[in-house]
Formats: C-alpha cells, structure tokens, sequence
C-alpha cells in the first residue's frame, strides 16, 4: 500500500514538534549536545541492522557522493538538532516551534540565493514580511529590545538552527538517486554523529552529564525514534514526492502542534507578541507561495 507523503509530512511535524517540548522539558537534566549526540547514535544503532547491508553493497556510490552526503549530514542532522537543543537552553518551546514556521520562506530564500531561482516582487514583499514577524518573536514584541539588540541567545541559536533545515532541504536536490533511502539515511546519520562527537566530548570535558533515570532514557528513546529515524524517512520519501517548496508548507502544522504541546505539558503561554510574530510570518508565506516565480533556464 503506497501511503500519502502528506500524511507522511504531517506526522513529520508532529514528531518533531514533541521533540522541541521534551527537549525544553528535559532541558535541565540532559545537557544539549548529550542529547543530540544520544539521539543521533541510538537512531543509527536502531538503522545499522536495517540499512547496513544496503549501504555496504551501494557503497561505491555513497562514497563517490562523500561530499553531498558529509554537507547534508552537517545541516540536517549535526547542525540543525544540536543549534534547537542548545536554543532551548534559554527560549521556550513556544518560541522555538513558532520560529520554525520561517522555514518555507527561507527554503525559497536559498533556492533564489544559490540555484537561481527568481522571485517576483509580491515575493519579496513576503520575505520581508516572514523576517519581520521573525524579529517580532525574537525581540518578544518589545522596541527597547530592538534598540538595545537585547535579543534572546536561545532565540538566535533556533534561528540558526531554521536557517540549517532550510539549507538542508534545498540540498536534497543532491542526494544521489542511486543510494536507497535506507541507505541514505544511514549514511547521514553516521556522517552526523562524527560531527557531534568532538563537541559531545568537549562538553563532557567541562562536567556536563546526565543521570541515566527512567525519565531521561526515556526521553533520549522518543528522540532517537520518533524525530530521527521515523521523521527523516518521512521528510526524506514527501521531499522527493511533492518537492522541497511543497514540503516546507507543512511545517506550518509545527505552531499548531507545538502550542498545544507546550501549554498542555509545559504550562506555558501564548502572549500577544506571538501571534503578531506568526500573522506576519504566515502572510510571508501566503505572498511568497501565490507570487509568480521565474526561473532561469
């Protein structure tokens, strides 16, 4: 039976979306590069008997694409999950989720800064339009913090963190069509735990670990399966199905989920600068989506 990409995409945000409430949940027992290195190796324990043989006879061909492989491997596993864990650290998940809903514009921002892709006049009105209510959200709606630049760090650590998934999702035009997505996913998976690494030892060199309880196993568990392994094969099979601009309009669903999520589990609330912020980002867009693009070519 072949199942909807839309689906697909739709219990990718809802899996991710959880992992931004645990992650902030657990944000003061589980330091954030542990749990974006736990994450990540467990996801390729859970893949290697699976994937393994796929990859060993696709070989020759993930090594003559080392270099896509090694790029999509730093932005979408090591870069993305590690700059959201470390966010999270000093922002709310309701910031960090809502944050997220930049991501379709800036996947068109890249495609037009790097592949080519011209945007009409109505699009970048809607740029201008999504990175307003993005400064909205992180200067919380306030001026003096404007003026001052008195930013929250968490915030901009989420930022760069959209910034890393947008740039991975244009660079799935890269992957090699030949590697199987099983394959494929290993191969990133293993790319990206060897990039955390150095930074997981280094933080472990400062003293930063955490006590394996029940709560925090568990927590690595839903991490390691719903996000990486589920979530990737998810956003990885819609991308190739509906393309990456389709694609990224289903991370509108991450606000949604996320608010419902962080006020249910977290007690946290909605104040009137969100949804300031999410107004301007969605008209974005709303513009960038229903402008004419031209293409080059």
């Amino acid at each position: 039976m072949r199942v909807s990409p839309y689906l697909l995409l739709t219990l990718t945000t809802l899996f991710w979306s959880g992992n931004f409430v645990l992650a902030r949940a657990v944000h003061a027992e589980i330091p954030p590069l542990a749990l974006s290195f736990w994450r990540w190796l467990l996801a390729l324990l859970i893949l290697l008997p699976f994937a393994g043989a796929q990859l060993w006879r696709q070989w020759p061909i993930a090594r003559a694409a080392w270099r896509p492989l090694l790029l999509l491997a730093t932005f979408g596993v090591a870069a993305f999950n590690s700059f959201v864990y470390l966010g999270l650290q000093h922002t709310t998940a309701t910031n960090a989720v809502l944050l997220q809903s930049a991501i379709p514009v800036l996947i068109i921002a890249l495609s037009w800064l790097f592949l080519g892709q011209r945007l009409a006049a109505t699009q970048f009105l809607g740029l201008l339009a999504s990175l307003l209510g993005v400064g909205v959200i992180v200067f919380h709606g306030d001026l003096q913090r404007l003026q001052l630049l008195g930013f929250n760090r968490g915030d901009l650590l989420v930022m760069a963190a959209v910034i890393s998934w947008a740039a991975y999702s244009v660079l799935l035009r890269y992957r090699p069509a030949e590697l199987s997505a099983l394959a494929f996913l290993l191969a990133i998976v293993a790319f990206g735990v060897l990039i955390i690494s150095p930074f997981y030892l280094w933080e472990l060199a400062a003293g930063k670990g955490f006590a394996p309880t029940l709560p925090n196993l568990l927590s690595v568990g839903y991490v390691g399966i719903f996000p990486s392994v589920l979530a990737y094969i998810f956003w990885n099979h819609g991308v190739a199905r509906v393309g990456a601009s389709r694609a990224g309009l289903f991370i509108h669903l991450m606000p949604v989920f996320g608010i419902l999520l962080s006020v249910v589990f977290l007690g946290e609330r909605i104040r009137f600068f969100h949804f300031v912020g999410i107004v301007l980002i969605f008209l974005g867009i709303f513009w960038v989506q229903h402008g004419r693009p031209k293409v080059q070519g």
